[in-house]
């Protein structure tokens, strides 16, 4: 694998600072020379002054200066950017700002999917590959400013057969019920210091073949309560959603507590630790992850678990890429009036996932016809403001590309990167690799030359022995280190543990 790498790097034209060299004050050759007939004596002075500026330093200065800038504008503007506003403004032009923390968000997503173990010939086929220490290193994200402190498993007794992944080996199982779902991270001091508050963030993975689970879930909106609390009955959400956030297995070390419970607790216990720091709450996640990161936003509020020790609420906001329609009209004004939880929805427009559920009734139905059809269980509507882009714009893309390539996260990312306002032409803001692009999709133009779906893990995890024989290597799957912790949390909450409830 190492000595084919090479193979998959996109080379870039130099950049200026890569191309930066010393300069004198006087250049050679510049001064004319005068007549020897038109010269007078000149005195001279003797002088030990010189110019140690390169044309490197002065742009290493320049982009201190501007990064100094931003870090104290992301911390003076975190609000509007987290949807104080609705997002007036920041949209259309896309704010330079809001795209860098939309794709930094989107990043925190797509951890997701490479940390997953989805290979059937692993024995840990649907756990994380990566310890809890060690998650943002081991994938190359060593500056991203957050420590993880809880793994979040999901199980569900419905027929998502491909969402929940499983080994071939059905005596190597790591878990017969969970599947690794995401995680819970804060920011460290000094990131918190560049952001203006103490930032906890949800991250939700997706299905790891995008858009097979249309085909899967329960299409059918269904009571949030009692399984979520809600003081309206009318309050509804897509069925498959709802099981796969609230449903637990007690037999499971990893799914004993429900994906909620996971959530809850630890909020609950981060928002004690920092109950003296203003502290946002950021929910992101891509696909059915989208759907998950909204669910578990409207249940953080709605809970309670936002609420720090004094009294003070964290903001919560949620950025969703390429998700589905969640729930009813009556979930939509609660979850943006009564609750105010701020959601921007990011998205390709030729992607189908978006459209679903609710491919009739929907929010493009006129208000009073979409009161009319309420009653019934596929009238869905997406919740907060959306921000719309085409990947057709960007000439690194293939046009032709399938639903898969529409859909993934990775692309949407790119076009992030190069998007301003709607109709604009596509120009790069940043040297993102494009290569990043096809990592897990065939969507790039082949004049680019990167290999389809060229991630992969190493030999598969063997290892070839002393004595020359090939073994599959053991690894140690995460306990999560604060599992014990949650049964107090939750009962703060007044909602009832694992122990003395099934949550049903």
């Amino acid at each position: 694998m190492a000595s084919s790498m090479a193979t998959m790097v996109v080379p870039f034209p130099q950049t200026l600072k890569s191309q930066a060299r010393s300069f004198l004050s006087q250049p050679p050759n510049t001064v004319k020379k005068l007549k020897p007939k038109h010269t007078k004596a000149l005195k001279t002075y003797p002088t030990n002054v010189t110019c140690s500026a390169t044309l490197s330093s002065s742009l290493e200065t320049i982009e201190k200066q501007e990064e100094g800038k931003k870090q104290k504008e992301v911390a003076e503007v975190w609000r509007k950017i987290h949807g104080e506003n609705n997002w007036a403004g920041l949209l259309d032009p896309l704010d330079p700002l809001m795209r860098t923390e939309l794709i930094r968000y989107g990043e925190m997503a797509q951890a997701c999917y490479d940390a997953f173990d989805y290979d059937p010939y692993s024995k840990y086929c649907g756990s994380c590959r990566f310890s809890i220490p060690e998650f943002f290193q081991s994938l190359d994200m060593p500056n991203v400013g957050y420590n993880v402190t809880r793994y979040l498993y999901a199980t569900a007794n419905i027929n998502l057969p491909k969402f929940f992944r499983k080994s071939r080996w059905p005596d190597k199982k790591w878990s017969q019920h969970a599947n690794w779902s995401g995680f819970i991270a804060v920011s460290d001091d000094a990131t918190s210091k560049r952001l203006g508050r103490r930032d906890i963030t949800i991250a939700w993975r997706g299905t790891v073949t995008n858009v097979e689970w249309v085909a899967d879930l329960t299409n059918f909106l269904r009571p949030i309560a009692p399984l979520i609390p809600s003081p309206d009955e009318g309050i509804k959400v897509e069925a498959g959603f709802l099981d796969l956030y609230t449903d637990k297995e007690q037999e499971c070390g990893y799914c004993k507590y429900s994906a909620r419970e996971q959530v809850l607790g630890e909020v609950k216990r981060l928002m004690k630790i920092y109950a003296d720091e203003e502290v946002s709450i950021t929910i992101t996640g891509h696909s059915l992850g989208s759907a998950m990161a909204i669910l578990s936003g409207f249940d953080v509020v709605e809970s309670g678990a936002s609420v720090g020790k004094s009294g003070r609420k964290a903001h919560v906001s949620v950025f969703s890429f390429s998700g589905p329609r969640v729930g009813n009209a009556k979930f939509k004004e609660r979850l943006e009036g009564e609750l105010g939880i701020k959601v921007l929805r990011v998205h390709n427009r030729h992607d189908l996932v978006p459209q679903s559920p609710g491919f009739l009734f929907n929010e493009g139905l006129a208000p009073w016809l979409v009161k009319l059809v309420d009653w019934l269980p596929w009238c869905y509507l997406h919740v907060g403001q959306e921000l719309e882009l085409d990947h057709k714009q960007s000439p690194f893309l293939n046009p032709n590309g399938d639903a898969a390539c529409a859909h993934n996260l990775e692309a949407h990312l790119h076009l992030l990167d190069g998007y301003h306002r709607k109709y604009d032409p596509f120009k790069r803001t940043s040297e993102r690799d494009i290569a990043l692009v096809n990592k897990s999709c065939d969507f790039l133009k082949d004049e680019y030359t990167v290999p389809p779906n060229w991630r992969q893990d190493l030999n598969k995890n063997m290892m070839k022995t002393e004595g020359g024989r090939w073994m599959f290597t053991d690894r140690q799957v995460s306990q999560d280190p604060h599992h014990q912790d949650i049964d107090p949390h939750l009962e703060e909450l007044g909602l009832f543990s694992s122990d003395k409830s099934t949550n049903k």
